[in-house]
């Protein structure tokens, strides 16, 4: 027998998140105007490249914002199409002729059972605190994408705001950021109403993965994208200058995230994680007792306001 994932009824954006993209930042400017937005941006296509199925097929990017990775893989020679819940980021898509966009959730996406050949979640995870919501959208994911299909879902690392402030020199500094950082280890949540960003959550990395697996995405494989050294890149420009990607720093850095991939005790330094996973060939449902045991870990932790364990060997 298998477990659904009870449903979001009419999901909607919440307000400060909408403002927050909409008047205080600019996606597209923070993966390419810092050091460390173009480490993640570059490593985030170097990761997908290795997974991608061969162009030309079809892209659902959840949570596209502005069109920055639905780009490069239109210019690949993939069929993409963004859907995002932010009506600035549409309005962007839809300057691009080669892309198309539309308005919608990533908890109740319009798109058809297995209608796409990868589908990208690369932003909604940062801003569902409830792990109910979050599964939702990794189970709409899993659901519109073929059998055999890619499913790809970033978070941002559980202890990215630790390191971000280090490199900021605001940890030591300033009190509500480190009231601010000291929630965020402890709960994963970066409260709604806080200066500085907007309502998010951090994972761990055997997080993602579970939380994958509960959704019917199973032995999903977690990289870290940033590697262990993202926050040398910030700290030099925060204090120093600009570094461009052919600096010494930046390329050993590059070269650090890379080296980096196959020890797992180095995940938890970087600043945000991809979790890759094939769809099998079952529904979208849960997966049998594998997905009832992990589904059972995750709200028990929720409830507490903890990091769920990991799972037993084998589970």
């Amino acid at each position: 027998m298998t477990e659904r994932l009870a449903p979001v009824e009419e999901p909607a954006l919440v307000p400060e998140i909408l403002e927050y993209y909409t008047q205080n930042t600019d996606e597209e400017r923070r993966l390419t105007d810092s050091a460390d937005g173009r480490l993640e941006l570059l490593r985030t296509k170097e990761l997908l490249r290795r997974h991608l199925p061969p162009a030309p097929a079809r892209v659902l990017d959840v949570g596209g914002g502005p069109g920055v990775h639905a780009r490069w893989l239109a210019d690949d020679g993939y069929s993409v199409h963004v859907v995002d819940p932010v009506p600035r980021h549409v309005e962007r898509v839809a300057e691009h002729g080669n892309l198309s966009a539309e308005l919608g959730d990533a908890r109740k996406l319009a798109a058809p059972d297995a209608s796409y050949d990868v589908v990208l979640v690369l932003g909604p995870l940062y801003h569902l605190l409830d792990c109910e919501e979050r599964l939702q959208a990794l189970a709409e994911a899993r659901r519109v994408v073929r059998p055999g299909g890619l499913v790809a879902a970033a978070a941002i690392g559980r202890y990215a705001s630790l390191f971000e402030h280090v490199a900021t020199g605001w940890l030591g500094t300033k009190e509500s950021v480190r009231d601010a950082v000291t929630d965020i280890l402890r709960s994963g949540v970066h409260e709604p109403g806080r200066r500085g960003f907007t309502a998010a959550y951090f994972h761990t990395g055997d997080q993602l993965a579970e939380e994958m697996a509960v959704a019917g995405l199973p032995d999903a494989r977690v990289y870290g994208i940033e590697g262990p050294t993202w926050g040398a890149l910030k700290a030099v420009e925060q204090h120093s200058r600009p570094l461009t990607d052919d600096s010494p720093l930046f390329t050993s850095a590059l070269e650090a995230a890379r080296l980096a991939e196959p020890y797992p005790d180095l995940l938890a330094a970087s600043s945000h994680m991809l979790a890759v996973a094939q769809a099998g060939v079952g529904g979208c449902e849960t997966a049998g007792a594998r997905g009832r045991a992990g589904l059972e870990r995750l709200r028990a932790a929720a409830s507490q306001g903890l990091t769920p364990p990991s799972p037993p060997p084998g589970k």
